[in-house]
């Protein structure tokens, strides 16, 4: 083997177990045996799945090494029996795996190398969850991390790698069935990685980490694959079953396959915000940050200013709007937030929006010992991968804006007064008055207090070194001098600074908490209200979104949804005035999921009543799918009733078509026999059968296809004057038989109805041949009418055993035959039909009790005009 070449390695990467990685590896082993070549298998997992095991049937598989481990034996690749009988290609799986101590190599990756160095070609399969460098990610979407890795430069170096993919519905359903784990660990199988969200995830993982490592950008819709020679790959394993993405290192595609759902989720997918504080370096910062986003496919750009809490933006309003036109053009989307601590404010962002990256400047300070916003941000921003960029400005003395004071303006002018006015004027009003200098203390570290009450931390400092001043030169011993003779009044002096520091510390610090303390009652107050709208049923999303629009004080409030088809942007519901069109075009938007974003205008938010906002999304989301699952409804229950329809449908022909059409056939087949000569009478008996059972056909048929019509509301009805006289004795015709077990009484003067003719007669068949069937054999059916008001009512009255009042609906329901337990009875349409066929005509069928016992259906249909 000396002069052998190094072995060509290819992986098949699974975006989560059980997606089939092993399957396409033995799938790519079969064509190639079949193509003549030297196929055998070093080491297969099948975990059981009997479709996986089949494949192994007629391939070579080399004996595993056994291994002694702490009184267990276990089975590792034996690399000398491969490398031994040197096939053209080897088939290892698990490629993660490590190996039992006292084995050739710690990892079975190294004992792939040592098989590729033999010049042996090598087909392996390891899961996304298993690559080095995603341990971290696939830890926070799943929960659970995975010991076993394999460094990615092993699959960097791999000749080809090809994505073995599932959607994570079918892979979900493919669990259900039992498909991949045994019954007892289904369970367990749910709570780790089967979930899907966890799926969509890896699945977007492992499509990212694939496309940022061929240096390519993956569509759905594509499907790439060469070698690294560039040579034609017509071998390459098709399975039907999967959809799969395949790279190599020369970017040309080998073929197309069909796109896949398009799921995301938040912790696979990249975005990269960056943030602009106005300054002429925010153009580097959005450029540095596209180019970021532009290594990977699908990436958001978010671009984010900070304003102070109290006063106007900061930053040149100019050069944002540049900025902003900036961004957009290159495909981001562009913000505004009001936040008093710009790092948490920067943080609060981009955690709320879900970002991976945060582009930061620089800081611009001049002093070698103060602690930036980079830096801070760095320090608070977790998972987050913060990117400190240098930019021309570095260090030139402006900064990003600094938290805003917890205080009004006017209480901070109000400070400063007392500090720089009163001071000087107390010192006046005391000089003539000649107090000990204890009370002239006193008065001046009150002032303090109001100057620290009034305008909080820095006015209550200059006053209380104004104060100290003052006091030193007007009234400590010797005065009109710095000089403190005594050290007590030293000692006094020193106090009253410290007294006055403290208080003014306390009384900022309350100040700010108490301001914080009214935003968190207000945002409960909101929380509260939104909470209230739940529980009351208030999902219509008018009504959540101009809850949402009073509760801000915005102008209008817009639920956008991203197309998948299109990635375009459409208005899904809005309250207010001229609504946004898209992400970026409102004051403040907030990202529900990906495909839904709330955008409010009228005003920028700040952080916290964004995330309020935020909770106004996520039940605008809700209410969004419980409208869509009520239109989802409404229209099943229409088709689930055509479904009920159809399904008795084909259970009534699986029987009570065949009865008639066997009956008729072996009557006429007896007629036609030429070995029975038949007497008159027989024939007759079976030219009545037939008869009779073509009769019932007819009606049934007739019955069937009249519900459909009225069940499909095609039914043509043609009202016209009609004498009951004319339709009646048309209507006995067709009972056949049964017309001798009829008795009718109809007044010659009865008026003439509006009806449909040929309808009516259906009705009075049904009806006749209903109630014959329940009469008793002795007692004849009777049929008479009258006139009753405006109305013409036709009686059908039987002796039979009658039904119960609560019964009386229920009847007219189709395919119920009630009490009635012959299968041979029919359908069970004739009163459901009869009823839709009369009401059709504008009248009404209702049933009665028989005075003596029985049942009288009674018509009524109006008068001709």
């Amino acid at each position: 083997m000396g002069g052998r070449p190094r072995g060509r390695l290819r992986v098949h990467l699974g975006v989560a177990p059980g997606v089939g990685k092993t399957y396409a590896m033995l799938s790519e082993a079969r064509r190639a045996r079949e193509r003549g070549e030297d196929v055998v298998v070093g080491l297969v997992e099948t975990h059981g799945r009997a479709a996986t095991a089949r494949l192994l049937d007629g391939l070579e598989v080399l004996p595993l090494r056994t291994l002694p481990y702490r009184g267990t034996t276990f089975t590792e690749l034996n690399v000398g029996a491969v490398i031994a009988r040197a096939p053209a290609i080897v088939l290892i799986d698990e490629l993660a795996h490590t190996n039992v101590p006292g084995s050739r190599n710690a990892k079975r990756w190294q004992d792939v190398a040592e098989i590729l160095d033999a010049g042996i070609d090598v087909v392996s399969a390891v899961g996304v969850q298993h690559l080095a460098s995603l341990n971290d990610a696939v830890e926070r979407i799943t929960g659970v991390r995975q010991r076993e890795t394999v460094p990615d430069e092993v699959l960097r170096r791999a000749d080809r790698i090809e994505l073995v993919d599932l959607p994570p519905e079918t892979l979900l359903r493919r669990l259900a069935h039992g498909g991949l784990y045994p019954a007892d660990q289904v369970d367990a199988a749910l709570a780790g990685h089967f979930r899907l969200g966890n799926l969509t995830a890896l699945r977007e993982l492992a499509q990212r980490w694939l496309a940022a490592d061929s240096r390519l950008g993956l569509d759905q819709d594509e499907r790439l694959g060469l070698d690294r020679d560039g040579g034609p790959d017509d071998e390459r394993p098709r399975l039907d079953r999967d959809e799969r993405l395949c790279l190599d290192r020369d970017g040309r595609t080998d073929g197309e396959r069909p796109g896949f759902p398009g799921a995301r989720s938040w912790e696979a997918r990249e975005r990269v915000v960056v943030a602009l504080t106005g300054g002429p370096e925010g153009d580097t910062l959005v450029r540095r940050a596209a180019r970021i986003a532009a290594r990977g496919k699908n990436v958001d750009l978010l671009a984010v200013h900070v304003t102070n809490a109290d006063g106007p933006p900061g930053g040149d309003p100019a050069t944002l709007v540049r900025q902003r036109a900036l961004v957009e053009t290159l495909g981001g989307t562009y913000h505004q937030v009001v936040g008093e601590d710009v790092p948490r404010a920067l943080l609060e962002f981009a955690r709320g929006v879900r970002a991976t990256q945060l582009v930061l400047g620089a800081s611009r300070r001049r002093w070698p010992f103060a602690r930036g916003v980079g830096a801070t941000t760095s320090a608070l921003s977790g998972p987050i991968d913060v990117h400190i960029v240098p930019h021309e400005a570095t260090g030139l003395g402006r900064g990003l804006a600094r938290p805003g004071p917890a205080l009004t303006r006017t209480r901070r002018l109000s400070g400063w007064a007392l500090a720089l006015l009163g001071m000087p004027l107390l010192a006046a009003v005391l000089v003539p008055l000649g107090l000990s200098l204890p009370s002239e203390l006193l008065l001046f570290l009150l002032l303090v207090v109001a100057a620290a009450m009034a305008g909080g931390m820095w006015p209550a400092l200059t006053a209380a070194v104004f104060a100290f001043g003052l006091l030193n030169w007007f009234f400590t011993p010797p005065v009109r001098t710095l000089t403190v003779a005594r050290p007590e009044n030293v000692l006094a002096l020193v106090i009253f600074v410290l007294v006055a520091v403290m208080v003014s510390t306390v009384v900022d610090l309350a100040a700010r908490r108490s301001r914080e303390a009214a935003r968190s009652r207000a945002d409960a107050e909101v929380l509260s209200t939104l909470a209230g709208h739940v529980l009351r049923g208030e999902s219509a999303l008018p009504s959540l979104l101009a809850r949402t629009r009073e509760t801000f004080g915005l102008s209008a409030v817009t639920l956008l949804e991203r197309s998948d088809e299109s990635g375009e942007w459409r208005v899904v519901a809005t309250s207010g005035g001229m609504p946004a069109t898209r992400p970026g075009s409102a004051d403040t938007d907030v990202a529900v999921d990906d495909r839904l974003v709330l955008a409010a205008r009228g005003r920028p938010l700040e952080v916290n009543e964004r995330k309020v906002l935020e909770a106004f999304g996520a039940q605008a989301a809700v209410a969004l799918r419980q409208q869509r699952l009520r239109e989802v409804a409404d229209r099943a229950g229409p088709l689930a009733e055509v479904d009920r329809m159809r399904t008795a449908l084909l259970a009534a022909v699986g029987h009570d078509l065949r009865t008639p059409l066997a009956s008729a056939r072996a009557a006429v087949e007896s007629l036609r026999s030429t070995d029975v000569t038949w007497t008159e009478e027989d024939r007759g008996e079976l030219l009545a059968t037939a008869d009779e059972s073509l009769i019932k056909l007819n009606r049934l048929v007739s019955n069937l296809l009249d519900m459909s019509r009225l069940q499909a509301g095609a039914l043509g009805v043609r009202l016209e004057p009609v004498a009951i006289e004319d339709v009646l004795p048309h209507a006995v015709d067709d009972l056949g038989p049964l017309r001798d077990r009829l008795e009718t009484d109809i007044p010659s003067d009865l008026p003439e109805i509006s009806a449909d003719p040929a309808l009516l007669e259906r009705v009075l068949v049904n009806l006749i041949t209903n109630a014959v069937r329940h009469n008793p054999g002795g007692e004849p059916v009777r049929v008479t009418a009258g006139s009753h008001g405006g109305d013409v009512e036709i009686h059908v009255i039987d002796r039979g055993p009658g039904i119960p009042a609560e019964a009386h609906e229920r009847v007219f329901l189709p395919f119920q035959r009630l009490g009635d337990r012959d299968n041979h009875a029919g359908v069970g349409l004739g009163l459901a039909l009869s009823r839709g066929l009369t009401e059709a005509m504008g009248g009404t069928l209702t049933p009665q009790d028989t005075p003596g016992g029985g049942l009288t259906m009674t018509i009524s249909l109006r008068r001709a005009s």
